[in-house]
């Protein structure tokens, strides 16, 4: 193992502890320069000692600063500019030839650190050439300098460094991509979860709401031809109130439940208070939770929608072990060819946000949700289906 191992996989460092660590494993491999150094310090001439000992020191440095610019780069997950990666191999190379007076042949084991830098920082066509480079070295200038000896211990050196770099660099690159993929995956529950909180919101309060609005205008006309039944109509719209806003607060605290039964007991208030007749069950049958959570959804968006853009005059709710359908005879879907649904006013195109939040509800059961007219071809329904046999 050699310089500029396993650091690169670690998290980025958010403490002063981790930025101390990540310099003791990068300054720990500079050990392997002991060799020059040892021959530098032991030159017979002052001045061969001083090149020696400076190139080595600045090497030394300068590998330093290299391993922790690049660290911090890939830790942030920003691109290592090829120029500026080829200078620094360049000038690590190039400190490495200066020392030659002082280091003689043993200014080959720089050749390792510069081989391990290559192969992090350069492209792979670029590290290659600077590994082969690297590993040839040693026999050629053996061969044609007089007195140095061929280093074949340097050579292994250069290959073993550069290969379990390009682990630690493919290590790295991997852990860099799970991270941004497990920031995307965050993002998008986040996105989900919003969705799905608005969604709720939505159905909650467009039913309360419609429902407090043709109450309060109702209690309006009443006001002088029958207070009593006024005063009663108000109440209401102060309960409902109420409700609602607990309703959102469950909500908000994601404990909220929806109750078939309930649901039909809401639909039947709303309904009489619009002046539409009500037609609904009053003993539905038993099923699972699941399915019976998804069909007072149903009944909810669909009483809702008879009330605020149907025009009807009566309204059937019927609730069966595989579907509920509630159906109207008001002026029909906002198309003409009966495939689109009944919320026009919402502003939201053809399917408002109730009707898509009731898709993608069903969807989660297997279901399907069908929208259009009644099969004598007036008014509208609106039918949820589940399989018996899903959910």
């Amino acid at each position: 193992m050699y310089p500029m191992d396993l650091p690169f996989d670690r998290p980025s460092p958010v403490t002063r502890r981790w930025r101390v660590t990540g310099w003791l494993l990068a300054g720990v491999w500079l050990f392997f320069l002991n060799i020059p150094l040892f021959t530098a310090v032991h030159q017979a001439q002052p001045w061969r000692q001083a090149v020696g000992v400076a190139t080595l020191v600045v090497f030394g440095v300068l590998y330093l600063l290299i391993f922790q610019w690049a660290r911090g780069l890939r830790q942030t997950h920003r691109p290592i500019p090829v120029g500026r990666a080829r200078a620094s191999v360049g000038l690590l190379l190039g400190l490495g030839l200066a020392g030659i007076p002082g280091t003689e042949g043993d200014w080959l084991t720089t050749l390792v650190f510069v081989a391990a830098a290559a192969v992090f920082l350069l492209p792979p066509v670029d590290a290659l050439v600077v590994v082969v480079l690297a590993a040839s070295t040693p026999p050629v200038t053996a061969a044609l300098v007089p007195g140095w000896e061929a280093e074949s211990t340097v050579v292994f050196a250069v290959l073993l460094a550069s290969f379990a770099m390009f682990g630690v660099s493919r290590l790295a690159q991997r852990n860099g991509e799970l991270r941004a993929a497990q920031a995307e995956i965050g993002r998008l529950a986040v996105a989900e979860e919003r969705a799905r909180t608005a969604r709720d919101l939505h159905d909650i309060l467009g039913h309360s709401l419609t429902v407090v609005a043709v109450k309060a205008e109702l209690a309006g006309r009443l006001l002088a031809l029958d207070p009593a039944r006024a005063a009663a109509e108000i109440a209401d719209v102060e309960r409902l109130a109420r409700e609602a806003l607990a309703d959102v607060r469950r909500t908000v605290g994601a404990y909220r439940e929806i109750s078939l039964r309930g649901e039909l007991a809401g639909a039947r208030s709303a309904l009489a208070a619009a002046g539409i007749v009500g037609d609904l069950p009053d003993d539905p049958p038993a099923l699972p939770a699941a399915r019976e959570e998804l069909f007072g959804w149903a009944v909810r968006e669909g009483a809702t929608n008879v009330v605020r853009h149907s025009g009807a005059r009566r309204c059937v709710i019927r609730v069966h072990p595989d579907r509920v359908e509630i159906a109207d005879d008001g002026r029909g879907p906002a198309g003409s060819d009966g495939a689109t649904g009944w919320e026009p006013a919402d502003g939201d195109g053809a399917d408002g946000h109730g009707l898509l939040g009731l898709r993608e509800r069903t969807r989660r059961l297997d279901g399907t949700v069908t929208v259009g007219r009644r099969p004598d071809g007036t008014g509208f329904l609106l039918r949820v289906t589940v399989p018996v046999g899903q959910r």
